[in-house]
């Protein structure tokens, strides 16, 4: 075997099915269930893209209605998971506290081992409508703030803004939020998602397989970019350092997060869409300085480099404006991608198949302990072995 014939980070390699989500080569669309993300950003409420995402088609307007309904009756955290948020140090990232809520909520669900289409999209329903009430509680308990009950008379995105600031939230930074959400729900088979479904491939339970991702999108080469490119503007402070750093920054052969993507060659589909919900953003709260920052940044980095921004880019300056702290920003997208992440384990369940790729060994070669001698068993079986091989 030659280094050509390994796939360093399954680069390349096409695993399984699916039809969640695709990217159309074709018009550089991100599709989900065949719909472009742009056009169910500008048309579609959150609620009605994550039932496209775990039902497949658009919800009739009973459907909506339905389902709304109890995504509503579900927002509120029982006392077990606040408590065991409550125990965890404020110094912990809060990716930290959202895994271990999920896990308690998990640990809670008596359905939680029944691994059937209804029982796992009932779980994926609830797990939808709490995110919210589980990054508000953390980010107001970090900032030594009330926690704020949520309200059923507000929608997704209102409700969610609510409880984190205690107050309703402007029209305008509800539909960026919105938006946000929708662009983060799904993306096929990036690392968080693969990691959900290497896990569900074991039938271990859905709680298991999200928790697993929230892991997996910790990291800052997946979701922690949107954090880490709120640190590199900071950092940078203004518009007129931005050559200076940047100099520096790749003198250093530093990664500058918030440009590149693995499937995107010619720039992330879904970058136009979140920069005009940030233009909204920047408008509403007159952030020119901020605005002129990522400009330049953006500006002469494609200059130079010729690879352009994804996703977290825009969304990182979005959430701050929002009123989001920086560490909160993971987080938000763990609210938004569950639902991705649930359609992949649903999914992978219904046409499972264990997830177990083979590895090229390259450690020392076989070699034994001095002085030691192998009994009648274990020599018989290797015999047998050997025997087999032949």
């Amino acid at each position: 075997m030659t280094d050509a014939d390994i796939k360093k980070g399954l680069a390349g390699v096409v695993v399984d099915y699916t039809a969640v989500s695709k990217v159309n080569p074709d018009t550089n669309s991100l599709l989900y269930r065949g719909y472009p993300v742009q056009e169910l950003a500008a048309t579609q409420p959150v609620e009605a893209v994550a039932y496209l995402l775990w039902y497949g088609e658009l919800p009739s307007d009973d459907q909506l209605a339905e389902f709304v309904a109890e995504e509503r009756a579900h927002r509120g955290l029982d006392e077990n998971v606040k408590q065991a948020i409550d125990l965890l140090p404020l110094e912990a990232h809060p990716m930290d506290i959202v895994r271990t809520a999920v896990s308690v909520f998990g640990a809670s669900d008596p359905a939680a081992f029944d691994i059937s289409r209804e029982s796992d999209l009932g779980k994926a329903r609830r797990l939808f409508a709490k995110l919210p009430a589980i990054v508000a509680y953390d980010q107001r308990r970090r900032r030594g703030q009330e926690p704020v009950e949520p309200r059923d008379d507000l929608d997704y995105a209102h409700n969610f803004l609510w409880m984190t600031f205690g107050e309703e939230a402007d029209p305008i930074v509800a539909a960026a939020f919105s938006v946000s959400m929708i662009l983060y729900a799904e993306h096929s088979f990036n690392a968080s998602t693969f990691t959900a479904r290497v896990i569900t491939s074991t039938m271990a339970d859905l709680y298991s397989a999200v928790v697993g991702a929230i892991g997996a999108l910790k990291g800052p080469l997946h979701g922690g970019a949107n954090e880490a490119v709120m640190h590199t503007l900071d950092e940078i402070g203004g518009a007129a350092n931005v050559g200076p750093w940047l100099d520096e920054a790749l003198a250093e052969k530093r990664k500058i997060m918030g440009f590149g993507h693995r499937v995107y060659k010619k720039g992330d589909s879904r970058v136009p869409t979140m920069k005009a919900a940030l233009a909204t953003l920047v408008d509403h709260y007159d952030a020119r300085d901020l605005a002129d920052l990522y400009n330049e940044l953006e500006s002469e980095f494609v200059a130079r480099k010729g690879i352009y921004p994804n996703l977290d880019y825009p969304s990182g300056p979005a959430y701050h404006l929002m009123g989001f702290d920086t560490l909160t920003f993971t987080p938000l997208f763990v609210a938004a991608r569950v639902v991705g992440w649930t359609a992949h384990i649903i999914e992978q369940t219904a046409s499972n198949a264990l997830i177990r790729p083979l590895s090229a060994y390259n450690g020392p070669d076989e070699r034994h302990i001095e002085g030691y001698v192998a009994d009648a068993a274990q020599v018989e079986a290797a015999e047998r072995a050997e025997e087999a091989a032949v």
